[in-house]
């Protein structure tokens, strides 16, 4: 897979998204985007480094320990040249019906009592590829210590 434009690296970042978002989250499928060497940087934590790091860190998110999640992107802004991309995104937690029972019962509980069940919030990731591309970097911005979680609809 070697992207030659914008558009290639911009469908890339819709395949990887659409991975996190079907109905089933595919983390084998999401891992196969990664290069062997990538790095990845949670947000709430140190870089992690390597695809068995970086699968043990989604692996929880994908067992459905947050509910259903899913993540709604607003902006996506491509450098081709530099080979890197940027998204802007909402990640939407639903804590209610069959997802939300494999969820962690504090998280659960929390999420009910505060926001109904469903709640969100918003950040960006910074991706860098590879010339065959690969996700060799992926860099994301939230408030995830104290997530600016508001009622999602």
């Amino acid at each position: 897979m070697t992207p030659s434009s914008s558009t290639d690296l911009g469908h890339t970042i819709d395949a990887f998204v659409a991975a996190f978002n079907e109905p089933a989250p595919d983390l084998d499928r999401v891992m196969s985007f990664f290069a062997e060497d990538a790095r990845y940087l949670p947000g709430h934590g140190p870089e992690l480094h390597g695809l068995t790091a970086i699968r043990a860190e989604f692996a929880p998110q994908f067992a459905g320990r947050y509910g259903a999640m899913t993540f709604d992107v607003y902006d996506q802004v491509i450098d081709e040249s530099r080979r890197r991309a940027t998204i802007r995104w909402a990640c939407r937690l639903d804590m209610t019906g069959a997802a939300g029972r494999r969820a962690t019962p504090l998280v659960r509980l929390f999420a009910r009592l505060r926001y109904g069940g469903r709640m969100q919030w918003h950040g960006l990731d910074v991706f860098h590829f590879d010339a065959d591309g690969r996700i060799t970097g992926k860099f994301t911005y939230a408030t995830f210590r104290l997530p600016l979680w508001e009622r999602a609809d």
